[in-house]
């Protein structure tokens, strides 16, 4: 066999060298190419899906989006604004979320009910971390479905019917405290009410006095922060209610291990300790904590708000209020003959007054909105609600709606002797993350307007 000179071999070599190089140039062209074409694809195709799909809108200036305007203008003004501008779907920027808003009773429908599964409830960043993130309002699921169960359980008419005498002596002594003053800040007083009642409703009538005095301070301090932005920086609201809330987790700490060890029942707090999943496992500290503070934060602010326009209305409509207080006075008379409190059978027995709760729910609509998140891009009326985006039903502008209310602005109980149409009503939300603590709500509103009215001009 003959050997290649060094020559020869050199090359061959060298020829085998450019060969390879010629083939990694091709195909590292070549992948160059693809992606570039296919990030250019995707470029164009976001490009077309945001120009033609996005509902038409504002998004306000970076990051704060139209927050302030939100909260400083008329909510009918802002909402009614953009709805005549946009149409009844439309984007904003709000609390440092990208939002859809929505204002028909057939969208309200698809996100609270129909096709739920595809919007999960959420708040506000900065309300989620105050809250606490395993509280039953940020869940789907079992999860959700085991803790809604839970908390509805303290709100059945068998629950709530325990509560009246407790909530009355609650009405009583509010009202004994005005006897001595010439006027009162009516939002501070029925926030003051409202809270008593959401802390009677969390952990019952055998309640430690120096624990809730303690909870209740921090709550106060908590809440400030509820609709800032999250800027936890040193001095903004935002850090204070953060701190506040890390001390009323420990504090909660204390009181849960404190009725664990003594097997204290009563209140939603009872039910929760005595919880167990399908593991027969018991609820985390935490995820009691997180709980107890979403339900007190539900039953509070939103309540006293609806009580204090409800007192507007009636002294706006000195008839209407006449006719309320006989009402009253009638269920007053026969409670004196028999020597007694006022039962849950007396509330089921106001009528008037009920319409009176139901069109201050629609005319006010204290809750104007509520949050949900898309978990995939979903599509509506030919635009895109892109995954990640917040949703907002406004409950406002369907209660305001000249074409299920007529005369929408005028105060009218009466329109609620006959049932609104589905998903025109909606003070308390809809589907399975509707409010659990409804009939809590319209029974205290119920029994302080019974002791006002009979009480008080």
């Amino acid at each position: 066999m003959q050997i290649p000179s060094s020559s020869s071999s050199s090359s061959i070599f060298f020829s085998f060298v450019y060969v390879d190089e010629s083939v990694q140039k091709i195909t590292i062209t070549s992948v160059v190419v693809v992606v570039l074409l296919v990030v250019l694809l995707q470029w164009r195709l976001h490009r077309k899906k945001q120009r033609r799909k996005l509902p038409p809108g504002s998004m306000g200036w970076p990051y704060i989006g139209e927050t302030l305007r939100l909260y400083t203008e008329n909510p009918n003004s802002f909402f009614t604004t953009r709805q005549n501008k946009y149409g009844e779907i439309f984007k904003t920027h709000i609390l440092g979320c990208p939002c859809v808003m929505i204002s028909s009773p057939e969208a309200a429908r698809m996100v609270l009910v129909s096709k739920a599964h595809m919007f999960k409830p959420t708040y506000p960043p900065s309300k989620e971390r105050m809250i606490g993130p395993e509280a039953l309002f940020f869940h789907q699921g079992p999860y959700h479905s085991t803790l809604k169960r839970l908390v509805q359980s303290s709100f059945l008419p068998s629950a709530l019917r325990p509560t009246v005498s407790h909530i009355e002596r609650l009405v009583l002594q509010i009202l004994s405290s005005w006897k001595s003053q010439k006027s009162i800040n009516t939002l501070e007083h029925m926030k003051r009410y409202a809270f008593d009642v959401a802390i009677m409703s969390a952990f019952g009538d055998k309640q430690e006095p120096t624990e809730i005095k303690a909870i209740k301070l921090l709550y106060q301090r908590l809440e400030k922060g509820y609709n800032s932005m999250p800027l936890d920086l040193p001095g903004t609201l935002f850090h204070k209610s953060m701190k506040a809330r890390r001390e009323l987790s420990e504090e909660l700490r204390r009181v849960i291990e404190k009725r664990r060890e003594g097997r204290i029942e009563g209140g939603l707090l009872g039910v929760l300790l005595g919880a167990k999943d399908q593991k027969r496992n018991g609820l985390s500290d935490s995820q009691i904590a997180d709980n107890i503070i979403g339900v007190i934060f539900a039953a509070t602010d939103t309540t006293a708000s609806v009580l204090t326009w409800l007192l507007k209305y009636l002294h706006d409509h000195p008839d209407l209020l006449q006719e309320v207080s006989m009402e009253q006075v009638g269920i007053r008379q026969k409670i004196r003959e028999e020597n007694r409190g006022i039962s849950w059978e007396d509330t089921r027995k106001m009528p008037l007054t009920t319409r009176v709760i139901q069109e201050t729910l629609r005319a006010a609509s204290v809750l104007s909105f509520t949050f949900r998140e898309a978990v995939q891009d979903v599509e509506y009326k030919g635009y895109l609600i892109p995954k990640g985006w917040k949703v907002l039903p406004l409950f406002r502008r369907i209660h305001h709606s000249p074409d299920f209310f007529p005369e929408p602005e005028k105060f009218d109980p009466s329109r609620f002797e006959v049932a609104p149409k589905p998903y025109t009503f909606m003070p308390f939300g809809n589907g399975v993350h509707s409010c659990p603590g409804s009939e809590l709500a319209k029974l205290e509103m119920l029994i302080l307007l019974h002791h006002l009215t009979t009480s008080f001009s």
